[in-house]
C-alpha cells in the first residue's frame, strides 16, 4: 500500500478523509460479513496546459514616434513608454492587462472628445484604427492575464493533496477573490468602474494561498474511489441473494443478524459538505470563465474535462454519480432486510 501511494504521489491513508472512508468500508464489510476491499491507488488530476498552450496571440502594434506624438492630445505617450521599458516588458500578466485597459480607455475617450476633431485626417484615421484594435484586443488581454498568471495555474497544481474536510471554509475565502476577478472583467468596458492594482493583486494573492481547485478535485476523486469500493461490497452481497439456495440461506442469515447497515454517520454527511463547497467553487469559476472569451483550445479541453458543471467527466460529476449509486445500493439492502424478499 505504501509503495503504491509513493509511486503515484497521491494522498494516502494519512488524511482524515481517507481514514474516515476506510473506516466506513470496514464497518460496512463487517455488517455484510465480507472482507474489506483492498484500497486501490487514486489517480491524480490531469496536467494543466502550459502557458504557451493557454494564451491567445495578441499581435503587436508598431507606430512611429512621430505618429504617437501626433496623438499627444490623447495622453498615450507615457503609457506606451511605460509598456516598452524594461519593467513593462517583464511585468506580471495582471499588470499588462491593466496597461491595456488604461490604453484603451484613453484612446476611446480621446475618440469621443473634441481632441479627435482637432487632428489631421490621417491622425484621426490612425486614432480610429488604434481604438478599434485595442477594443477587440482588450478581452484577449484580460483572458491572458488570468490564465497565464502563476496564481491561476497554481490552483491546478498536481503536487497537491485532497482538501481536508475540516478546511472546506477555504472555499469561502477564495470565492471572494474569484468574485472580484469576475467583477473586473465584467466592468472592463465600464468607464464608471475604476481598475486598481491593489485589489487585483490581493485577489490573485488569495488564489496563491493554496491550490484549491486541485485540492477539491483530488478530494472528490478520493471519495469516489473509496465509495466505488464500498459499493462493490453491497453489490456482491445483493448478488448472493440471487445465487444458489445455500447462498441465499447465508445471505438471509447475515441480513437477519445485522438487520440494518452501519449508520452513514459523519462520513457521508461530510461528503455532502464537500459536494456543496465544490459546487459553489466550480460554479464561481464557471461564472468567471464565462465572462471571458472562450480561450485556447487546450484550455477549453481542460475545462470541459475537469471543471465544467455541464460535463459528465469532471471529478464533481463523477462523485455525485458514484455517491448516488452507493446510496441507492444501501436503500436496496435496507429494503431487503426489512422485507426479507428477493429483489428480482
Amino acid at each position: 500500500m505504501l509503495a503504491s501511494c509513493l509511486s503515484l504521489l497521491v494522498g494516502c491513508g494519512d488524511s482524515a478523509l481517507e481514514r474516515d472512508l476506510l473506516a466506513y468500508q470496514q464497518r460496512l464489510a463487517e455488517a455484510l460479513d465480507q472482507p474489506p476491499p483492498e484500497p486501490a491507488p487514486v489517480a491524480n488530476i490531469g496536467d494543466f496546459p502550459e502557458r504557451r498552450q493557454l494564451t491567445l496571440e495578441i499581435p503587436p502594434i508598431r507606430e512611429g514616434m512621430l505618429d504617437v506624438f501626433a496623438l499627444r492630445g490623447c495622453h498615450i505617450a507615457n503609457l506606451v513608454a511605460e509598456r516598452n521599458n524594461q519593467l513593462g516588458k517583464t511585468a506580471a500578466p495582471s499588470q499588462r492587462w491593466l496597461y491595456e485597459l488604461r490604453l484603451w480607455r484613453r484612446l476611446s475617450a480621446c475618440w469621443n472628445a473634441e481632441a479627435a476633431d482637432a487632428l489631421a485626417e490621417g491622425d484621426r484615421q490612425r486614432l480610429a484604427r488604434l481604438t478599434d484594435i485595442k477594443t477587440r484586443q482588450l478581452p484577449l488581454a484580460s483572458y491572458n492575464a488570468l490564465v497565464s498568471s502563476e496564481e491561476w495555474t497554481g490552483s491546478f497544481s498536481r503536487a497537491s493533496s485532497p482538501l481536508p474536510l475540516d478546511e472546506l471554509s477555504a472555499v469561502d475565502e477564495q470565492l471572494a477573490a474569484l468574485g472580484y476577478l469576475n467583477e473586473a472583467v465584467i466592468h472592463q468596458f465600464d468607464r464608471q468602474w475604476t481598475p486598481e492594482s491593489g485589489p487585483l493583486e490581493q485577489a490573485l494573492a488569495t488564489l496563491r494561498d493554496r491550490p484549491l481547485s486541485a485540492e477539491l478535485m483530488r478530494a472528490l476523486m478520493l471519495a469516489s474511489q473509496r465509495l466505488e469500493e464500498a459499493s462493490r461490497l453491497l453489490e456482491s452481497a445483493l448478488a448472493s441473494r440471487h445465487g444458489s439456495d445455500d447462498d441465499r440461506t447465508g445471505a438471509d442469515a447475515a441480513c437477519s443478524q445485522t438487520t440494518t447497515l452501519p449508520e452513514e454517520g459523519d462520513t457521508l454527511a461530510s461528503l455532502e459538505r464537500l459536494e456543496t463547497q465544490a459546487l459553489r467553487w466550480f460554479a464561481g469559476m464557471d461564472r468567471l470563465l464565462d465572462a471571458h472569451v472562450a480561450g485556447s483550445q487546450a484550455f477549453q479541453d481542460y475545462r470541459r474535462q475537469w471543471l465544467d458543471l455541464d460535463s459528465e467527466t469532471t471529478p464533481l460529476a463523477s462523485f455525485v454519480r458514484v455517491r448516488d449509486d452507493h446510496l441507492w445500493l444501501r436503500q436496496q439492502w435496507r429494503q431487503r432486510c426489512d422485507t426479507h424478499e428477493d429483489l428480482r
